[in-house]
């Protein structure tokens, strides 16, 4: 029989203890990512929201090792989704797929690099990264991931771009695939 148990040592103290045991007695004790997660809201709690920014800012968030640029060998065969904002959107979707990632919701084991929320003058650009686009399945379970998590409508259009067609036309956002 499978228990959970969570206790807390004391209330002026932060850590929390989670531990799962199955019921072949083997543990599944998952404090090193409980306390990555700890560490990143910590940092995270004290940035600027997205829509709170003004101008031309780019915002990255990428798994550690892989660097927000087309040429780096995790992304150089990959593409990204892209969804266009409108003003006022930014914060809470950039949140959304932040835990959406944290928490693996995906589903697409190591094939998400990382998300970038771009904030523009006429709209804001959320976009998130993934090492291989020729992968139809995967990159249509990151589209259909994205679309529930940010409880998108169906008719909203949703833009694919290679990071292959980005280096070729130096451009993130322009030459996209839309898909609806």
């Amino acid at each position: 029989m499978n228990q959970l148990e969570c206790t807390r040592e004391e209330e002026d103290q932060e850590e929390t203890e989670c531990h799962h045991d199955n019921s072949d007695r083997t543990n599944n004790n998952n404090n090193n990512n409980r306390r990555k997660v700890e560490q990143f809201w910590r940092f995270y709690s004290h940035l600027v929201r997205p829509g709170d920014l003004s101008g031309h800012s780019d915002f990255h968030l990428f798994k550690e090792g892989i660097k927000p640029m087309w040429e780096d060998d995790y992304n150089r065969s990959g593409g990204k989704w892209i969804i266009r904002l409108r003003k006022g959107l930014a914060s809470r979707f950039w949140e959304n797929i932040i835990l959406a990632m944290l928490g693996e919701q995906f589903m697409v084991g190591e094939e998400i690099c990382g998300a970038v929320v771009s904030i523009r003058f006429q709209e804001d650009i959320l976009s998130i990264w993934n090492k291989t686009s020729n992968d139809q399945i995967t990159t249509s379970r990151i589209r259909d991931t994205l679309r529930r998590v940010l409880n998108l409508p169906a008719n909203t259009i949703m833009e694919y771009k290679t990071h292959n067609d980005s280096l070729r036309d130096n451009s993130s956002f322009r030459n996209t695939k839309i898909s609806l």
